[in-house]
């Protein structure tokens, strides 16, 4: 059975499967779908074409569904589908996409702290990191157990790798490959998430390719391109995930090029 406070508004057309909570004060928009045993605490906001999975945690005054900040919106059904086991702790938003159709995409198991900002049409992945007061601009693709730090941005267009961590009071201008750390304004790649990876479950020797990928690209002085090219030719390179994942990175599709 889902528990509605008496206080909470659930707009006729909202669809709350069993067990969803929704709190005193609460507003839940006509186009809403909540996931089983998600709460939406007291005073919290979803609205909009919002799908949320199941055991979502909603905090106080979270505003999730928003209508994009974008001025290029021009009409139509833009949507925010979010996963399972999330926590938009409170005062966090959470923006539809800008064009009909498309989607802002936010994984699984992510924790997203006071004050944060997802933007319109971002795709953030699975564990997920946001410190209070972080910001992701329009169209930023942020990896899975990616960390940003307090108070820091990732400009419109960015993409930060799987394991990386923009450190706090940051601004990121340009794309933070995975398993490195940025840090400054703007942010300069300047070590490897080690703790992230200890944390993860990653081997000394993976640990020590990701530091080796490190120097090679950003401490011998070579153009990012002949940097990536040399990372390649390495022996560890066809057997190792960490230098796998470093040149998928650098290779993809980017508007911003590499930090």
């Amino acid at each position: 059975m889902t528990k509605i406070h008496p206080t909470a508004i659930v707009e006729k057309g909202a669809e709350l499967d069993d067990g969803v909570e929704v709190g005193a004060y609460a507003y839940i928009g006509p186009e809403v779908r909540i996931g089983k045993n998600t709460v939406v605490a007291h005073h919290a906001t979803v609205d909009g074409n919002t799908s949320l999975g199941c055991d979502n945690s909603v905090f106080p005054y979270a505003f999730i569904g928003g209508k994009t900040h974008d001025l290029k919106y021009r009409g139509g059904k833009p949507g925010l589908v979010i996963g399972d086991r999330n926590v938009f702790r409170e005062y966090t938003t959470a923006h539809l996409a800008t064009s009909d159709g498309r989607n802002t995409v936010i994984g699984n198991d992510n924790n997203i702290l006071a004050y944060s900002h997802i933007a319109h049409d971002c795709v953030v992945g699975n564990k997920i990191v946001m410190s209070s007061h972080a910001a992701l601009g329009g169209h930023v693709v942020l990896e899975d157990n990616a960390v940003i730090g307090w108070g820091s941005g990732a400009h419109q267009f960015c993409r930060i790798g799987a394991y990386a961590m923009l450190s706090a009071s940051s601004k990121l201008v340009k794309d933070l490959p995975p398993f490195f750390m940025a840090d400054g304004s703007p942010a300069e790649v300047c070590a490897i998430n080690k703790i992230n990876m200890q944390r993860n479950g990653f081997s000394v020797e993976e640990i020590d390719v990701a530091y080796s990928a490190f120097k090679l690209i950003y401490r011998q002085r070579l153009s990012r391109t002949h940097a990536i090219e040399e990372l390649a030719k390495r022996e560890n390179a066809a057997g190792s995930r960490v230098v796998s994942a470093i040149l998928e990175f650098a290779c993809g599709e980017s508007e911003r090029g590499l930090a």
